[in-house]
């Protein structure tokens, strides 16, 4: 079969609906919102596979709110926000009781007002902006932690751990996400007791040469670069920072957590790269281990990142108050996600501070030669306390 149609068969299968056993009570349909194709795709086509994997198991148990299958409504958004938008309409009309979606703080400021408008919950499985829910209202929850607490802990290892007192951050100025990263990157390092000797915006990769050649005719060169952007330009970043001979540690956040990290610029120079994610890998927890090998069977690979466990998390924690709600009513199912407490994820235990934004452990991953090791892991507090 050619390579491009059995891609778009992959994409259709995985399109379809989880579909409800026979003689099985009225589905309970919830949304699916991810960017499958486009830049986005490292991360989001992920955390759907989470999201179809948990649905499956919930089903083979015996459903939600005594026996009613989940149904999964799953759209491809492209990487477009405007199909976004149009997509979370879509849904709409369509009767799901809540939705879950997307890695990206953009995609879910384009589709969780009309969730908002209509009262019904939106749980984003990997979008890290921390004033998501102020802005969005009381209807937006989500399952990863913020930009500031990842900020805080890549900052301390950086400092501590690494040694680096001099830094420059190359941020993407068309990401919300990269600018919420980068400042509060800056603010942490600084604190720690770092100093940002420069700070670059770019709007494109073809920008990476000009900031390349900035850097070598700096005088006083930094002791590492910090790269705020998402999965596919982070990964072009290191290819190019690489291949000019620049051997200071590159650093980022979640969106270094990429199959592209290592495949775009190849395992030799992948090296000496650290980034922060969502608690997961090399970890031994229950819920670690089953998901791992439920994901295996499903899939016949390991989980691609921590994003898959993210979207797996999501939907369980939404599963969760559905049944101790015992009803699909938004008012009352918003109500019992506010309540979450100690839900026991993937990703770690989720319970919802103020705000709906969770506190959560937060992981350090380092690449050396193309191999992921894990380095460190810590709570927020522990990373913004570290001397």
């Amino acid at each position: 079969m050619p390579r491009k149609m059995m891609l778009l068969l992959a994409v259709g299968l995985l399109l379809l609906g989880s579909a409800p056993p026979a003689g099985a009570g009225e589905p309970i349909k919830i949304g699916a919102l991810y960017n499958l194709t486009g830049d986005m795709a490292p991360i989001d086509a992920p955390a759907m596979r989470g999201v179809r994997l948990q649905a499956k198991l919930i089903n083979r148990a015996g459903g939600l709110l005594n026996g009613r299958p989940v149904e999964v409504v799953g759209i491809d958004t492209r990487t477009d926000l405007k199909a976004a938008a149009a997509a979370a309409r879509e849904l709409l009309s369509q009767g799901v009781v809540a939705a879950i979606g997307y890695g990206d703080t953009d995609y879910v400021l384009a589709t969780a007002p009309a969730f908002q408008q209509q009262g019904l919950p939106f749980v984003t499985s990997g979008a890290t902006l921390p004033d998501l829910p102020a802005l969005m209202g009381p209807c937006l929850f989500m399952a990863a932690f913020g930009d500031d607490d990842q900020a805080a802990a890549i900052a301390a290892f950086s400092y501590n751990r690494l040694r680096v007192r001099r830094a420059l951050i190359w941020t993407d100025a068309t990401m919300d996400f990269a600018k919420a990263l980068a400042k509060y990157f800056r603010r942490d390092f600084v604190h720690a007791g770092g100093k940002i000797i420069q700070e670059e915006f770019f709007s494109s990769p073809q920008d990476f040469p000009g900031l390349i050649a900035k850097f070598q005719a700096a005088p006083g060169r930094a002791d590492l670069i910090f790269v705020a952007a998402g999965p596919e330009v982070a990964a072009l970043a290191v290819k190019q920072v690489r291949e000019a001979a620049i051997a200071v540690p590159i650093a980022g956040g979640d969106s270094f957590d990429s199959e592209a990290l290592i495949k775009v610029p190849g395992a030799k120079l992948a090296h000496d790269l650290y980034f922060a994610t969502h608690s997961f890998e090399c970890q031994t927890r229950p819920e670690v281990r089953s998901f791992i090998r439920a994901y295996r069977q499903e899939y016949g690979r390991a989980p691609e990142n921590a994003f898959a466990a993210l979207g797996f998390d999501a939907l369980g924690m939404l599963a969760a108050a559905i049944n101790r709600a015992g009803t699909t009513a938004p008012s009352s199912l918003g109500q019992a996600l506010a309540q979450t407490k100690n839900y026991p994820g993937v990703t770690g235990n989720i319970s919802y501070r103020p705000g709906h934004a969770p506190l959560k452990p937060v992981a350090i991953m380092g690449v050396r030669q193309g191999l992921l090791q894990s380095l460190w892991t810590c709570s927020p507090q522990a990373a913004k306390n570290e001397k």
